[in-house]
């Protein structure tokens, strides 16, 4: 028997339409298979879709299971704020009013909310150290850069598996085309520090120094 179920999209990161980064919420999810909820996934075929359940650690408001199109992530940054934001506008209400706590796959997640803004601290990365030589070198090649550019890869994987390329420079990964199509189930960004002082406002409308990424291209890090 179908049965309707809530559900809610999410422009995260932006309070102008359309120029955040959206997550798909269903947040009555409780009965779904795992099967069912990848089907969803692939059908919103957006980066992630959330499926929210009653929580099971008696700390956390709500759990959340978290799917991309090809399988299930235990934590992911963007999908956390969106969900949290369309439990609390369909009604949630947390133990402390100061804050949300999300149970997944990572643990439990705070949330501070504060001027209608929710923030949190990630949690511990599940992967970390650095990248052998076979992935820096593949990273590189999609990146359109040689291989002696890359100072140092790292991963700082808490749930979504990213890794990282430090290059020299920031304008060293502002000029990045990457070819993500040899690379299309790798999370990999690039970092290059700004030199001391210099403003990004004449890009990006910032005023501080920062590091940058190939796929926000003047956002900070």
């Amino acid at each position: 028997m179908t049965r309707t179920r809530d559900f809610a999209q999410v422009n995260v990161f932006s309070s102008a339409p359309y120029l955040g980064n959206p997550v798909a919420v269903v947040l009555d999810a409780e009965g779904l298979s795992d099967e069912e909820m990848q089907r969803i996934a692939k059908w919103t075929n957006l980066s992630e879709t959330t499926f929210v359940f009653p929580a099971t650690d008696p700390a956390a408001d709500y759990r959340l299971r978290i799917f991309t199109p090809g399988g299930e992530l235990p934590f992911a940054g963007h999908p956390t704020l969106g969900s949290a934001h369309a439990w609390l506008e369909n009604g949630g209400t947390p133990r402390d009013p100061a804050t949300v706590v999300q149970e997944c796959g990572a643990g439990l997640v705070g949330l501070r909310r504060g001027d209608g803004i929710l923030s949190f601290a990630a949690p511990d990365t599940m992967h970390s150290g650095p990248l052998d030589a076979a992935d820096v070198e593949r990273f590189a090649t999609a990146f359109g850069i040689a291989r002696d550019q890359v100072l140092a890869g790292q991963w700082v994987d808490n749930g979504p598996g990213w890794a990282v390329l430090r290059l020299a420079t920031a304008q060293e990964v502002l000029d990045l085309e990457p070819d993500l199509s040899q690379i299309p189930d790798a999370m990999v960004g690039a970092i290059g520090a700004y030199p001391e002082g210099w403003s990004m406002r004449s890009r990006c409308g910032r005023s501080r120094p920062a590091l940058a990424s190939p796929k926000t291209r003047c956002a900070a890090a």
